[in-house]
């Protein structure tokens, strides 16, 4: 049996993965798309239950690296 070496996808085409799957197309027509077996792709769409997951945003609470930066240098600072 031949094996390949592990595929890292990017976001980019992760998003396609996901239009494609929307539009209706099989695991086997992506994976074709990708030149991948099609249970590679179903691994990336299976994480997710087949529901594209909505992108990651940081929370408006979280301070921003200029925060976290200030507060570093008036805690060396006393």
């Amino acid at each position: 049996m031949k094996y390949r070496t592990r595929t890292y996808y990017t976001d980019a085409q992760k998003a396609l993965m996901w239009e494609r799957w929307k539009e209706g197309w099989t695991l086997h027509q992506v994976g074709h798309l990708f030149d991948r077996p099609h249970t590679s792709i179903h691994t990336i769409l299976s994480k997710a239950g087949g529901i594209r997951p909505t992108d990651r945003r940081r929370s408006a609470k979280a301070l921003t690296l200029a925060e976290r930066e200030e507060i570093s240098r008036a805690l060396v600072i006393g």
